[in-house]
């Protein structure tokens, strides 16, 4: 066994099962079935909390999207980007990162990466000759389409507890929080 300081922690690596929605392993011992600890754990207080209800949504939301779109090669945040070429055809490659909440720099990078794969052609912009816009190949049509339909197969198994009328309630107040934070 190595001699580990005291100021070093045990790497933490999640993975996915099944059978249980929390698994970790670490170098100083495994838990692969949290039913015998969390069987008498009361969440009283956690569940006055919207923040944590947010939270375990979107691990299961992102959860769905990896197992959905990841085979297809994407990650959320590529995947976003090509939507909003997909819906404003010439955007600004600026323009289309500040949608979405990207610096400029990780901008950059993620559009080489889509350009590289051949799903996004980068031009100079006709407006302003310093600035590029993105286009989708058609590569990149189909791939948004079929992710598209992916997405929106999984959303509709996770959002299944909920009426019509109480997902359109559940996307609206989100995106009043949301739009409350700009």
């Amino acid at each position: 066994m190595t001699r580990r300081s005291s100021r070093s922690r045990p790497t933490v690596r999640w993975r996915r099962r099944a059978t249980t929605p929390r698994v970790w392993s670490s170098r100083v011992g495994e838990i692969d079935d949290f039913s015998d600890v969390s069987a008498g754990t009361r969440l009283t207080l956690l569940d006055t909390f919207v923040g944590y209800h947010l939270r375990r949504a979107s691990q299961r939301f992102a959860a769905g999207f990896a197992d959905t779109v990841g085979p297809m090669g994407m990650r959320q945040v590529l995947f976003g980007v090509l939507t909003i070429v997909h819906d404003n055809p010439g955007i600004r490659q600026g323009a289309a990162g500040e949608a979405l909440g990207i610096q400029r720099a990780n901008m950059v990078s993620l559009v080489n990466e889509l350009v590289d794969r051949g799903l996004v052609a980068r031009r100079v912009s006709d407006t302003d000759r310093r600035a590029f816009a993105l286009e989708l190949t058609p590569a990149g049509e189909v791939l948004v389409e079929q992710g598209v339909e992916r997405i929106r197969a999984n959303e509709a198994d996770l959002l299944a507890p909920l009426s019509a009328a109480e997902r359109r309630m559940l996307l609206g107040l989100l995106s009043r929080i949301d739009g409350a934070a700009d």
